[in-house]
């Protein structure tokens, strides 16, 4: 038995193969997507300095796009679009659907116009119950006053009476 110190013809690949195998992974990757998380501490005596949180996506344009994430085509710095045509809507999908981002100004919109009916609602309640004190504390005044001239009423009649005693 002699031995040649070369690879065994098992064990090698060739480079046909591997980059078969790597266009393969790739395509599957893109594909189905990948996430990668990390995180990243950096600790002096028990503090904590530094914390990196890493959250990396890997897919392609058209899967990310599915997934809901689109975040490219709306950035300026990365699409003349965005750039060229800031005020004017997104145009509508094919069927006449409104796009993702019509529906969150739509719904921003609605939720803007119900905090502004319950502000006035709190508003209007806030005023009324301020009335309502003040007219409270209008009624414990006149209770007050009364009360006053019954004891002032019932003070004069005593002494009238201790006058007419003595």
């Amino acid at each position: 038995m002699s031995w040649t110190g070369g690879r065994s013809s098992a064990r090698t690949v060739s480079p046909d193969r591997q980059s078969a195998n790597l266009a393969d992974i790739l395509e599957r990757v893109l594909d189905k997507g990948i996430v990668i998380v990390g995180d990243i501490r950096v600790n002096l005596l028990d503090i904590e300095l530094l914390t990196i949180k890493l959250r990396l996506l890997v897919a392609s344009v058209d899967r990310a796009k599915e997934m809901g994430i689109d975040w490219w085509e709306h950035d300026p710095s990365l699409s003349s679009r965005a750039r060229a045509v800031p005020d004017e809507p997104e145009p509508r999908s094919v069927g006449g659907s409104t796009s993702g981002r019509d529906e969150l100004e739509a719904e921003n919109r609605r939720l803007r116009e119900r905090l502004a009916a319950l502000e006035a609602a709190q508003d209007d309640a806030l005023a009324a119950s301020r009335e309502d004190a003040r007219e409270d504390a209008r009624e414990d005044a006149r209770g007050d006053a009364r009360k006053d001239a019954e004891g002032d009423a019932r003070e004069g009649v005593r002494e009238n009476a201790r006058e007419e005693t003595s």
